[in-house]
């Protein structure tokens, strides 16, 4: 047989031959059952609504916790506050007052006044107060710019003490004030009239 009737019987019996190894080596996968049918639920049906049961069956309400109040507080602090302001302005007031010219020249004709002196001794000096470190209370205001001045405040001698009272006014700017009112009422009861020159 020559080569070429060998070559093409291998060309025709090739394919069939790859064929029917390949069926042969192929493997296919079982066929399950299918599953058994499950039973259908049971439906139950009422004659009637249920009965309303409690909302909070298992976690009964409890009472809730009592807002404390906040207001007494708020108003213990505002009033702390205004007192503390209160304070400071009148210790602001007071030192502004005791270093102006007015107290100072009132303390002047206190000393040089001989009657003054008979009463409630030497060595005058406005009466200190513990709760301002040492320093006098004077009451009353100075306005130079209205013109109207109106003081009293404690003074303190070697043999006594009373209250001081000074009220000056302006009746126009560029003219001296004119005293109403400078006099001293001892704690015994000795009024005294201060002499005095006009501010």
């Amino acid at each position: 047989m020559s080569f070429l009737v060998k070559s093409s019987l291998l060309r025709r019996t090739a394919p069939q031959f790859a064929r029917s190894w390949y069926l042969s080596s192929r493997s296919f996968a079982e066929v399950r059952p299918p599953p058994p049918p499950r039973p259908e639920p049971i439906v139950e049906t009422f004659s009637a609504t249920s009965n309303p049961q409690p909302y909070y069956a298992k976690h009964p309400p409890r009472e809730l916790p009592r807002i404390k109040k906040r207001w007494p507080a708020i108003v213990a602090t505002l009033a702390v506050g205004v007192g503390a302001w209160a304070a400071f302005m009148t210790f602001v007031t007071n030192q502004e007052k005791i270093s102006s010219s007015v107290v100072r020249q009132i303390m002047r004709s206190v000393r040089e006044d001989q009657k003054l002196r008979e009463v409630l001794g030497d060595a005058m000096r406005p009466q200190p107060e513990w709760w301002l470190n040492g320093d006098p209370l004077i009451h009353g205001k100075i306005s130079q710019l209205q013109g109207n001045i109106d003081l009293s405040f404690r003074i303190k001698g070697s043999k006594g003490s009373g209250t001081l009272y000074f009220t000056s006014i302006r009746k126009e700017k560029g003219i001296p004030y004119t005293i109403l009112r400078f006099k001293v009422i001892c704690d015994d009861g000795t009024i005294v009239l201060v002499d005095a020159k006009p501010i």
